[in-house]
């Protein structure tokens, strides 16, 4: 199936919103033609946008031109396909915007009525905990209604306002440039890592065995990719070195492909002639490779064969000796060991390395094997130890790169 054609925007101003779903909740004002103009935004810096737009909103704009402008469906009315559910359930979207919104639209999600598909959507959304960001349009004496004063003084520890402009008796919604910066603070970009240039590894590499034949890790790559996408959405410029792992390769980073060991080294030499600010070596490169692997296949009549390995050079030994000033974060993994010891392995890496950082795991306990979607790893510095509880791959990242921000705020 063909892209859309105005998916070719997407990301083209910046990768903030790489991997973000939107929605943007369009309600009956006159400014409900600015939408399209803020949709168009939030592509244009990596967001995939899904439009609902009220029966009066329709009555001013066509729902084909907001399908024109973002490449998906609009939902115009709930049907049999649960619309409000897939778009507003727990973890279904990283955010709503409600632009323009009225007096009714607030007045609905106040209270708690849900007759409409975009008064539906906020409900669930409220509910499961998505961000909400609320752009009001009105005549400046509704907005001074006690029932909408009201309405906004219950919402306002729930959701989020952009206060509106007061011209010509109206409170006239927030310009799309304004809710830009707005939620680009909010879900968007980092004013610590904004800008920053980023090198990451991850996945694991395979060691040949013959043409045919490899020795490799069990490693998917998925904290790597989700930590590289976590650092895209903060504004990084990341460069993703990635062997041949399971997960999709992120949005919105400079992808290159490994397969071995030598060549996962050879391309962050090569990268490191560029300046970058952090390094981050989250692959599981192989320990050993083959001596002398075969050139041809080995034929499968032996009883027995014996390979000889030797060991591999440690990538991140090499990295301040090229970088004296970078940034580095390494990763140590083991297997059924205490956490002091872990904590002491991995600060001897620290120091062979003269690494800033290490992020240290676990990966022969019994809750890891069930289930590698969730983890618990230890942050080591030179100073203290922080560890993040089990938690999800996912909320691992945001951990490591709130602990990588703290660090680095000073330093830059």
């Amino acid at each position: 199936m063909s892209k859309h054609p105005s998916l070719d925007i997407v990301g083209s101003d910046g990768t903030e919103f790489a991997g973000k779903k939107i929605v943007l909740c369009i309600s009956g004002s006159v400014a409900a033609y600015k939408a399209i103009e803020l949709a168009r935004l939030f592509m244009r810096h990596g967001a995939n946008v899904t439009c609902v737009a009220s029966k009066a909103a329709t009555n001013l704009i066509k729902p084909s031109y907001f399908k024109w402008a973002t490449g998906n469906e609009v939902i115009t009315q709930l049907t049999g396909d649960l619309e409000h559910i897939k778009v507003a359930d727990y973890k279904q979207s990283d955010l709503i915007v409600v632009y323009p919104c009225t007096a009714n639209t607030l007045g609905k999600l106040a209270n708690g009525i849900d007759d409409t598909p975009i008064s539906t959507v906020l409900s669930v959304g409220l509910g499961s905990k998505i961000p909400i960001v609320i752009a009001l349009a009105m005549h400046e004496a509704m907005y001074e209604n006690p029932a909408v004063v009201k309405n906004i003084e219950f919402l306002k520890k729930k959701v989020d306002f952009i206060a509106p402009s007061f011209v010509e008796g109206k409170a006239k919604a927030a310009e799309p440039d304004e809710v830009l910066d707005f939620v680009l603070k909010k879900i968007g970009s980092s004013p610590i890592l904004r800008g920053k240039k980023v090198l990451i590894t991850a996945g694991p590499t395979i060691e040949y065995i013959d043409p045919v034949r490899v020795i490799t890790n069990q490693s998917s790559g998925k904290t790597g990719v989700l930590l590289a996408s976590e650092l895209v959405s903060a504004g990084a410029k990341v460069t993703f070195i990635y062997g041949p792992g399971t997960e999709p390769i992120p949005e919105g980073a400079k992808v290159i492909r490994v397969e071995t060991s030598q060549e996962m080294l050879n391309a962050v030499r090569k990268e490191l002639k560029q300046k970058f600010d952090i390094v981050i070596l989250a692959a599981a490169v192989s320990d050993y490779a083959l001596e002398k692997p075969s050139k041809t296949k080995i034929k499968s009549d032996h009883e027995k064969i014996i390979l000889k390995l030797k060991r591999v050079p440690k990538i991140i030994n090499q990295i301040k000796k090229i970088q004296k000033d970078v940034f580095l974060v390494g990763f140590k993994a083991e297997t059924n060991i205490s956490k002091e010891k872990l904590i002491n392995v991995a600060r001897k890496k620290l120091k062979e390395s003269n690494a800033d950082l290490i992020v240290a795991n676990d990966i022969g306990l019994k809750g890891y094997k069930e289930n590698p979607d969730y983890n618990n790893v230890i942050i080591i510095d030179s100073k203290k130890t922080i560890e993040s509880g089990q938690k999800l791959k996912l909320k691992i990242t945001k951990f490591i790169r709130h602990e990588l921000e703290r660090r680095i705020k000073s330093r830059f």
